[in-house]
């Protein structure tokens, strides 16, 4: 079972200047409760604006870059080969950025995305999602308060026929 996780707004923005865009202090508490103890399969210019390997977690860094290293980090050089290398987890966790969402698609078997209420400039997008190849199958609903700036939804898709 493969997972591609992601907060994104009303036109799939992801972020911009490989940052993101909003700050939501509930989706990070969620992102780190459901990503800890897995592996997280991510790009380098993701991995790089985070700045340093995420704990608890088997950090695995996409790269064309044969010389590419990090420090605690598996790395490698194709979406496949990262998939492979996280086989002894029964929940792999795809974390991005958009190109390596894009190629994610076909492997994925559930999205779990945090829907933003807002439209902000952007420069990386989510790949559109094609309501004939995923089902909704679980969503909670969270109104802006003072710590978050937009409502928000965790939304869950299973692929159809998995």
């Amino acid at each position: 079972m493969i997972t591609m996780i992601a907060a994104i707004g009303k036109n799939n923005e992801l972020g911009k200047d490989n940052d993101l865009i909003w700050h939501l202090p509930n989706d990070l508490k969620r992102f780190k409760k459901v990503t800890k103890g897995h592996h997280v399969i991510m790009g380098r210019k993701t991995y790089e604006s985070l700045g340093r390997p995420l704990p608890n977690r088997t950090n695995i860094i996409i790269t064309r870059n044969s010389d590419y290293k990090a420090e605690g980090c598996l790395v490698v050089h194709s979406l496949e080969e990262a998939i492979e290398a996280a086989k002894e987890d029964d929940n792999p966790y795809i974390l991005g950025g958009a190109e390596i969402y894009k190629q994610a698609m076909v492997f994925a078997d559930f999205l779990d995305l945090t829907f933003v209420d807002a439209a902000l400039e952007a420069d990386a997008f989510f790949p559109e999602i094609n309501k004939n190849e995923w089902k909704e199958i679980e969503r909670e609903d969270h109104q802006k308060d003072d710590k978050h700036q937009y409502n928000y939804s965790f939304v869950t898709y299973k692929k159809v026929g998995q």
